[in-house]
């Protein structure tokens, strides 16, 4: 039976600088839905990318003394590689500089222009550049961007339009008769009453002042303006083109089913983006998700106030999954969320640390002490066991309305407060005094059975949200138990299992020392920055040593297999012969290889990298590569040799 689809999106990230961890929230709430979707049985498809054309990437390129696509491609390689460390599982990273992208929305433009939706005029009025909009006076706030709060230039250049007003009733129609269409409700209210029920003027979507953009294929000297360029890429990741066949995913996929974007581009996701589809006779996705920002403290994040916190840093700091929990529960459905170092370490150590950690350990060692590790069913029946098992169940069919309305927030406070349950039962069954009678050892074998099924549960459900932790559990309890159908009903774990040995989850920090641990790593960050900024201003490398040298281990490696690793764009997964030795490394070349043409090939290694893993797969090492002309290539030997050699 072909299983039910789900199409869910972020907004694509621009890459004018590297995104903070409130950017990241977003790729983090997308794969925890995406996720979800999946153990539901869905087949899901989560596509995630990044916006790469515009003035102010123009801008920044030349400041830095690069060329923009030099920019982009040192950006968006930093934006997916957080992603990757985030622990993300999207399907498709899309880059607008992709060329089927750029065929499509340039023939996007021509079929809208053919239309006579798109039309040749002139425009005069007020730019900001950092927003990449178009402003009038009645719109500013204080002589400022609306939106940023920074200057606006005034701008007067020839330019295409698209005609939004010749849809805006069309679309206040479809809004009315779709309510969940925007959500949350106080969204779709702004949207409406701000914008569409005054009036829409006609949208500038060109422009000649710049030319890092997708060039209109029959007028030189005007690129498409980015908004018809960056939305086009929920139906162009999909194989749409309006003059080409679209393909099976494109016809499986779309309409998307969510559009997961932050509060402060919804205008452009609820008004531009269906007229756009409604221009081009598509149909328009079934939900647009304004979610609310992250702040620190009280502030938005900005460099000027110094305020910045990146996913890189925190992960460092407290590991993914504390990162990924903290930000995922920490957010409001429809209110602005906060962090802080300091609230960050409160919440390991009372949820992560004290509440699951506790509970996971003190049940297996309670296992391993009264039942040399065995899980045995035992007696049951008594009031609380029936409690805390009726609580199970409904917490599954909880968590799951709660994500269904994308209230991920509030689907991790019902595993909580199981798990908080089920420390109380622990407390009130005391299976440590059981222990000490042994014509109590039925009943106690009732208790710790049902607490290893209720953790059970619990990480079947922690899953979406904490992948690595959900894992860890599943691994220590020995279950593969793990599908939504195995948690429908209570006792599903089996008997006889041996459970294995206790290890914590989560430690619990010291917090004066952790934040002395982070002062003094910010500080070292900003003496190397400095340090930086010299040898770029020189035009050198700082030197280093014969033994700083000495400590990397290269090796020329041969390679036994190749292959793509299913879902990704880029990455191959080797098998690759070390002398004697055989290993696994994973790299990110399927763009400029393909798998078949490096089967024997000699390559080198850097063989002693701490593993790591990408995509889900362990990666043993790294194989070498230099920048060519126009791709990659691999650095490899000009004789044969011996796999295994090093290379000095």
């Amino acid at each position: 039976m072909k299983r039910k689809k789900y199409y869910i999106t972020t907004a694509i990230v621009y890459t004018s600088k590297k995104p903070h961890i409130g950017n990241t929230y977003e790729a983090v709430l997308a794969d925890s839905i995406a996720r979800f979707k999946r153990l539901l049985g869905y087949d899901v498809f989560f596509l995630t990318g990044t916006d790469e054309h515009g003035q102010k990437i123009q801008q920044v390129a030349r400041e830095n003394g690069i060329t923009p696509k030099q920019h982009v491609d040192k950006v968006a390689g930093q934006i997916k590689d957080i992603w990757d460390m985030m622990n993300t599982s999207y399907d498709k990273f899309i880059r607008t500089t992709d060329g089927y992208h750029e065929k499509a929305v340039q023939n996007i433009f021509k079929s809208l222009y053919n239309k006579g939706d798109i039309y040749k005029g002139k425009y005069k009025g007020l730019y900001c550049t950092p927003c990449e909009s178009f402003f009038t006076e009645t719109q500013l706030v204080e002589g400022k961007c609306p939106d940023c709060k920074r200057e606006v230039q005034k701008t007067e250049e020839e330019a295409y339009f698209f005609k939004l007003g010749k849809y805006q009733d069309k679309l206040i129609k479809y809004i009315e008769d779709n309510p969940g269409f925007i959500q949350p409700e106080s969204r779709k209210n702004e949207m409406m009453n701000n914008f569409l029920k005054k009036g829409l003027q006609d949208l500038c979507v060109s422009r000649t002042s710049f030319d890092w953009g997708v060039p209109v294929t029959f007028d030189g000297g005007h690129v498409i303006y980015v908004w018809i360029d960056a939305l086009s890429n929920y139906i162009t990741a999909l194989g749409f083109d309006p003059e080409g066949e679209c393909g099976e995913l494109y016809n499986n996929n779309w309409p998307a089913d969510v559009h997961l974007i932050g509060k402060d581009i919804l205008r452009f996701h609820t008004i531009y983006w269906p007229i756009m589809l409604m221009a081009l006779e598509l149909p328009l996705p079934r939900q647009v998700f304004g979610h609310p920002w992250l702040l620190v403290g009280s502030d938005k994040m900005s460099k000027s106030k110094g305020n910045v916190l990146y996913a890189d840093d925190l992960v460092k700091h407290f590991g993914v999954d504390a990162v990924r929990y903290y930000v995922l529960h920490e957010m409001p459905f429809a209110q602005d969320g906060t962090i802080t170092y300091e609230l960050l370490i409160s919440r390991i150590n009372s949820d992560l640390s004290n509440i699951l950690g506790n509970l996971v350990n003190r049940t297996l060692a309670m296992i391993n002490k009264y039942f040399d590790g065995i899980i045995i069913k035992g007696r049951e029946g008594q009031p609380v066991d029936e409690e805390l098992k009726s609580m199970a169940m409904s917490t599954v069919e909880n968590t799951a309305e709660k994500m269904e309305k994308l209230k991920v927030s509030e689907a991790m406070d019902e595993i909580w407060n199981l798990l908080r349950r089920s420390n109380k039962y622990i407390d009130e069954t005391m299976p440590w005094i059981l222990g000490r009678d042994g014509s109590k050892k039925d009943r106690l074998a009732a208790v710790l059975y049902n607490l290893a099924e209720v953790i059970r549960i619990a990480s079947v459900l922690l899953g979406p949200f904490m992948p690595e932790t959900a894992a860890k559990i599943q691994q220590q309890i020995n279950t593969k138990d793990v599908g939504w159908d195995s948690i429908q009903d209570f006792g599903k774990i089996r008997e006889g299992t041996k459970v294995g040995e206790a290890s914590p989850l989560f430690v619990r920090i010291d917090e004066k020392k952790k934040m002395d641990e982070i002062g003094n790593a910010e500080k070292s960050s900003a003496e190397n920055k400095k340090g930086n900024k010299k040898i770029k201003e020189t035009g050198s490398f700082e030197n280093i040593t014969i033994d700083d040298f000495a400590k990397i281990d290269l090796r020329v490696a041969k390679v036994l297999e190749a292959e793509k690793i299913e879902g990704t764009d880029k990455l191959i997964k080797f098998k690759l012969k070390l002398g004697d030795e055989v290993r696994q490394v994973v790299s990110g070349i399927a763009k400029y290889y393909k798998p078949d043409e490096l089967k024997g090939m000699d390559v080198i290694l850097v063989a002693n990298l701490k593993p790591v893993k990408l995509k889900g797969v362990e990666s043993q090492g790294m194989i070498l590569t230099a920048s060519g002309k126009k791709d990659l290539v691999l650095l490899t030997t000009d004789k044969d040799t011996d796999s295994g050699n090093k290379v000095s």
